[in-house]
């Protein structure tokens, strides 16, 4: 049996520790001692491009999609194959170190995502971009640390508060969605999406192709009710939280 073998390293924004690790041909990163993604356990990633793409698979007229946080390309491979030869991705990742690792050791796990023709990457918070787009993108995909739980950079907790889901809003185009995955549930966070008045529904995932104790979710949320995927839970809102979401809407 091949022993674990660390390959590199580099600093997190919060002064923490990123590790890549390679087990035969299997890869995996750890933050501060803790498990961040595996190479072999990507079904959730995957399920976040085709709950947030159903509703543009088919459509005649180029999508345009936004996916926030690289991670070892498995979304962004998704979505190439499920929006074929007219689509427009942009990806925005944070760390230059993961887009390295991508080129250096991902690439060949997922067909090489980053050198087809119709992705734009940007080294850069996706907040920057969503925050310079009006009415820009069909779908918005976020795989940002763990959900809305950080873990490597408490930063991007500006994106899953009230005024970074409201500039996804403005980011998206009518009859757009905006889909989001998390390790772990949260109710406070789909309360948020509704005071920020969008249906949602919410999608429990395998963490991995025939993984039946570990689960992942996956947000999808619309202004636009008719085109969000069919299935998942419909969360409802508490009456504090309703209220709530009058005041800041009137």
């Amino acid at each position: 049996m091949k022993p674990r073998v660390k390959i590199a390293a580099a600093p997190t924004p919060d002064g923490g520790e990123m590790v890549l690790y390679q087990h035969d041909r299997d890869f995996f990163i750890k933050v501060n001692g803790e498990d961040l993604m595996h190479s072999r356990h990507y079904e959730s990633e995957l399920e976040l491009a085709r709950l947030g793409c159903r509703h543009l698979v088919g459509r005649k007229t180029p999508p345009s999609i936004l996916i926030g946080g690289l991670g070892m390309g498995y979304t962004l491979r998704q979505v190439l194959d499920l929006l074929g030869p007219t689509c427009q991705v942009v990806v925005a990742e944070l760390l230059p170190i993961v887009v390295e690792w991508n080129r250096m050791f991902f690439g060949d796990l997922n067909g090489q995502p980053l050198s087809d023709e119709r992705v734009d990457l940007q080294v850069v918070d996706v907040l920057e971009i969503i925050s310079g787009s009006k009415s820009r993108f069909d779908a918005i995909l976020l795989d940002i640390d763990n959900g809305p739980k950080a873990m490597t950079d408490a930063g991007n907790s500006r994106l899953y508060a009230y005024e970074g889901i409201l500039a996804c809003c403005l980011a998206l185009r009518k009859q757009g969605c905006l889909a989001v995955w998390s390790a772990g549930a949260s109710k406070e966070f789909e309360e948020l999406l509704m005071t920020c008045g969008l249906h949602v529904r919410r999608y429990r995932v395998p963490a991995y192709k025939g993984s039946k104790s570990q689960s992942r979710f996956v947000w999808v949320a619309s202004a636009s009710k008719s085109v969000l995927p069919p299935g998942g839970g419909e969360p409802r809102r508490s009456g504090k939280n309703e209220a709530k979401g009058k005041r800041r809407h009137s």
